[in-house]
């Protein structure tokens, strides 16, 4: 670089009337990014001597909009003047309007608890352990104590977790309520005092200074150099400057300066306020995995009641069996066809890939939010601090000089006529972009400074170079107010490349800053120099992180695509996608509310929202309306975010996800949160999720397999042969299965390519074969070992009392022998489930095999000694343990070729009817649909949420529940909404009376 302090020959030094007169122009426009023509405020169209306004005006934003309706307007309406409200009249409006807060139902734990065991599943345990208590009396025989202490066991372990795990979530409505500004400084009958910002109403007078958090939305009566920082509000990547009559959100930040205003929203009417109630709303939407219990649930329901009516008709009517007798066998079925552990099993899963997940730095906030993750189609990104790193930098590649200066000079230039304390964000970027902040003030000293003021719009600093003792004066700022001061070097040729420049940078969401340079004869800094040169225009940006190219390259070959939603301005919004790869088909965010104009090729709002890489200017609404408009189409939705705007849309997505420094409001409305920078940890959080959904699906159809395996086999030993096997032995096998299958937590699997999706038909397919495979297995043995003698000729073994076959079917040892061969086969089964070729191709993880083989061992000691006359059971010899372990390994390997052949017949030709649907559904709307159906309602799907409505409504009759402050609202206009619900109140509830 060379160096600036080296003397030059700038330009011309001749006086500037020195040239002929020339004819008066036209003054140029700079259309620089970011300024254009501001709307004036308009006045209130209804007649203001009249203060009791109509509800139904104040909804008509033509007649009103407390936005931008002029401040004399606000007054009249609001009923208040400058020196604030009396404390009588403050008083009586907190009553009317509610404090300045947000409050949030507080749910009763003990409720809460029972919730958890209130679903389709838990009610036919249930009532099995109703049945094991209370109905199974009479024939002399006491209530079976033992099948009910263990189902209520297995109940109480499942609420338990799930119960856990739910009152360690975080509550966003409580974050949000947290980051509102604790006090306030308000005029009160003419005197400032300080109170708490809870007690603020619409009305009163308020003040505010660089620091203070607004704790109220209000138009600005007073504004001295005022600017304020909405980024985690709105998005918007620079600190906005206010002038008199602006409107102020609450929770923004006041960068510089000082203001005082009047309230005109608080608590849940603030835009604020708002982002809080589109997080808190109760939509009434049940999670992802909970409708896939619902459809899990409802299959092994269905079957279950199928082969419960079968037994009552065919036990009690056909065979006459006495009332005991025949409830045993219906408890069986019960019992072992209902997958109970199913909830905890998941839990359990997703909970070790939680932490897992933690080793890439993400905090998993909702568990079941994992299993979404791996379902994940569309990511949508806000920009500010998410693909930006929220720090203004100057874009060297694109700096353009119109003198002698070097790019690098114009920077060190621009630097001096910076603060080097105190920054705003236009100073931050330029002193940072030197690398040595030191550097902006080396080898000068400085002996005047003006710093940026709304007026001038514009920095000047006056120095003396210690190199030459010269003074020397440096000025950057808004492109036309620089140009205007440059007197040396300004030529026709020059404004119009200027001007070309400046909307180039305009187009391309760039924020033009103009530099210029002059001498100064004498000693005298306050002297006139030799005219201002215009040296050089820098450009200023949010740029991309370092890895996130990379991370959206990545989530894009999984299969993810990525859509950018941020508040932030269409062409900033455009330029960087286009730095990131994402693409430029970004669109504002009217069109959300408009559609696509006519003549364009989308044929409705969904095909557009489809095809967009990105909408610009969104508020809280619109990122909340984008999510829900996608997952009305099938899509699963991600979406990331760092500021309190994001968190509406945070809460609705299938996933949110927080990035680093996002504030508590969005880590709290968030499922994910990320503890680095950056968005490469989604890439590790995305393929971690799907090694647990495989692992999730494997267990999926095992249980489903084991339901029809317990429910047809008991079923059809009953039928044949009066079989009435112990149902404590079922419930001995399904606390062994499922201790066992907790171990899939930790197996190995291989993630999928693309979005995995619970193919339920697939899976119930699966599971048919399986379990009526299985249920063959034990019809065999039980044929075999009542119909024939053959295991006494071949092997000499022989059961109770000798017998060489089993003439009582309901032998003891018998009973034994289908237990040992039930519990061994169904659990051996999930080598099968969990590989994708031959079971031995694909090596189970050690915790998994290990679980195995001791579940078999404590089965094994049972056969060999369990002499539990409570059950009917008693033990075989080591000879009969040895067959039937022979026998399971022989049934066992043609489940691989039954897996095979269903891949190759029937789970085809599923695809391809799928793939047929999808595509004739496509061709009819217009808007490809994902595969990712799975999201339609089930019939019990509800049921299976943990927050009953009933329960709520319970509690709130009986007083345990707080009343719930915050209503849904139809989303609108927000300031219709400030308007209607202040004036409209204030108007049925006037402080003076009629006239």
């Amino acid at each position: 670089m060379s160096d600036p302090q080296v003397e030059k020959e700038a330009g011309s030094t001749e006086p500037a009337q020195a040239t002929a007169p020339a004819p008066e122009k036209k003054k140029r426009e700079y259309k620089d990014f970011g300024h254009d023509e501001e709307e004036k405020p308009t006045h209130a169209k209804v007649d203001m001597s009249q203060i009791q306004l109509k509800a139904e005006d104040l909804y008509d934003k033509e007649k009103v909009d407390l936005e931008t309706i002029v401040v004399d307007d606000v007054f009249k309406l609001l009923q208040c003047d400058e020196n604030g409200l009396t404390d009588e009249e403050a008083n009586r409006r907190l009553e009317l309007f509610g404090p300045n807060k947000l409050e949030n139902e507080e749910q009763n734990p003990f409720l809460q608890f029972l919730s958890f065991m209130w679903n389709p599943l838990s009610w036919v345990m249930e009532a099995a352990a109703l049945v094991a208590i209370a109905l199974s009396n009479g024939e002399h025989r006491p209530p079976d104590w033992e099948d009910f202490v263990g189902i209520v066991t297995l109940l109480l372990i499942n609420s338990a977790i799930g119960f856990y795990e739910e009152r360690n979530a975080g509550n966003a409505v409580k974050a949000l309520m947290d980051s509102l500004a604790p006090k306030a400084k308000v005029k009160r009958a003419g005197q400032w005092r300080e109170i708490e910002s809870a007690n603020l109403v619409p009305g009163d007078m308020i003040s505010f200074k660089i620091g203070d958090i607004v704790p109220a939305d209000c138009r600005l009566t007073e504004a001295i150099n005022v600017s304020i920082d909405q980024a985690a509000l709105t998005g918007e990547s620079l600190p906005q400057s206010k002038k008199l009559g602006d409107q102020c959100f609450s929770g923004s930040t006041c960068k510089q300066g000082e203001a005082e205003g009047v309230v005109i929203s608080t608590g849940p009417n603030t835009f604020f306020g708002r982002a809080a109630n589109l997080v808190g709303q109760d939509d009434d939407t049940t999670g992802h995995l909970q409708k896939i219990l619902a459809q899990i649930g409802s299959f092994c329901l269905v079957v279950i009641g199928i082969f419960v009516l079968a037994e009552i008709f065919c036990l009690y009517a056909g065979f006459r069996y006495s009332y005991r007798r025949g409830l045993d066998n219906i408890l069986v079925l019960l019992i072992g066809g209902i997958p109970i552990a199913m909830p905890t099993v998941l839990s359990v899963t997703l909970a070790v890939g939680a932490q897992q997940l933690a080793k890439y730095k993400a905090i998993v906030t909702r568990i079941t939010a994992i299993e979404e993750l791996a379902a994940v189609t569309i990511l949508c990104s806000d920009k500010t601090g998410t693909l930006t790193t929220n720090k203004l930098t100057i874009d060297r590649d694109t700096i353009r000089t119109y003198g002698p200066f070097s790019a690098e000079d114009v920077v060190l230039l621009a630097a001096y006529a910076s603060r080097t304390e105190n920054q705003d964000a236009i100073d931050q970027c330029v002193v940072g972009a030197l690398g040595d902040a030191s550097r902006a003030r080396a080898g000068i000293k400085l002996l005047d400074f003006k710093p940026f003021n709304p007026v001038d719009k514009r920095t000047e600093i006056t120095y003396r170079e210690e190199s030459t003792g010269k003074l020397k004066r440096v000025t950057k700022g808004m492109t036309g107010i620089i140009i205007e001061l440059c007197t040396r070097n300004k030529t026709e040729e020059l404004e119009a490349r200027l001007e070309a420049d400046v909307e180039e940078f305009a187009q391309r969401g760039l924020r033009a800053l103009a530099v210029a340079y002059e001498e100064v004869d004498g000693d005298d800094p306050e002297g006139e120099g030799n005219g201002f040169e215009l040296i050089g225009l820098l450009a200023i940006f949010d740029p991309p992180r370092d890895d996130t190219k990379q991370t959206i390259d990545d989530a894009m070959a999984l299969g993810v695509k990525v859509k950018m939603v941020t508040g932030d301005q269409l062409a900033i919004a455009k330029e960087t996608g286009r730095r990131l790869g994402l693409g430029d088909h970004m669109y504002p965010a009217k069109v959300l509310k408009d559609g696509p104009e006519p003549g364009s090729r989308f044929k409705n709002l969904d095909e557009m929202i489809l095809d967009a890489d990105g909408f610009a200017g969104v508020f809280p609404e619109h990122k909340y309306e984008i999510v829900k408009r996608l997952q009305a189409l099938g899509h699963l939705c991600a979406m990331t975010g760092d500021g309190a705007n994001d968190a509406p849309a945070l809460s609705r997505a299938n996933v949110g996800i927080a990035v680093e420094g996002a504030t508590d409001a969005a880590r709290s409305a968030a499922d994910i949160v990320l503890t680095e920078p950056g968005l490469s940890t989604i890439v590790h959080a995305i393929r971690g999720s799907r090694i647990i959904f495989q692992r999730m699906r494997n267990y999926a159809i095992y249980a489903c397999a084991v339901t029809i395996r317990i429910v047809v086999c008991f079923s059809i030993l009953a039928f044949a042969f009066k079989f009435d096997f112990p149902p404590f032995m079922v419930l001995i096998i399904a606390l062994l299965n499922d201790g066992t299958i907790m171990t899939l937590s930790v197996d190995r699997v291989l993630p999928s390519n693309s979005p995995d999706s619970w193919d339920l038909a697939e899976i119930f397919a699966f599971a048919l074969a399986y379990g009526l495979y299985l249920t063959l297995s034990t019809i065999a043995l039980v044929a075999i070992a009542i119909r024939t003698t053959w295991f006494y000729d071949k092997f000499g073994v022989t059961l109770h009392n000798g017998a060489h076959q089993a003439l009582d079917h309901n032998d003891p040892q018998l009973h034994t022998i289908v237990y040992l061969q039930v519990a061994i086969i169904s659990q051996a089964l999930i080598f099968v489930t969990r590989s994708h070729g031959f079971f031995f191709m694909e090596r189970p993880s050690v915790a998994l095999f290990a679980a195995f083989c001791l579940a078999q061992l404590v089965s094994s000691i049972i056969a060999a000694y369990g002499n539990w006359g409570f059950t009917n059971i008693e033990a075989v010899s080591g000879g009969w343990i040895g067959i039937v372990w022979v026998w399971d390994i022989v049934w066992f390997f043609p489940l691989d070729l039954i897996k095979f052949a269903m891949k190759a017949t029937i789970i085809k030709s599923l695809r391809a009817r799928h793939n047929a649907a999808v595509a004739a559904q496509t061709a009819e709307s217009g808007v490809p649909m994902t595969r990712t159906t799975s999201r339609a309602a089930s019939v019990h799907e509800s049921l299976y949420s943990n927050r009953v409505s009933f329960l709520r409504r319970a509690a709130r009759k009986v007083g345990f529940g707080q009343k719930i402050s915050m209503k849904p609202e139809e989303l609108q206009r927000f300031s219709s909404i400030q308007a209607a619900r202040t004036g409209s109140v204030l108007a049925r509830h006037p402080s003076r009376p009629n006239a």
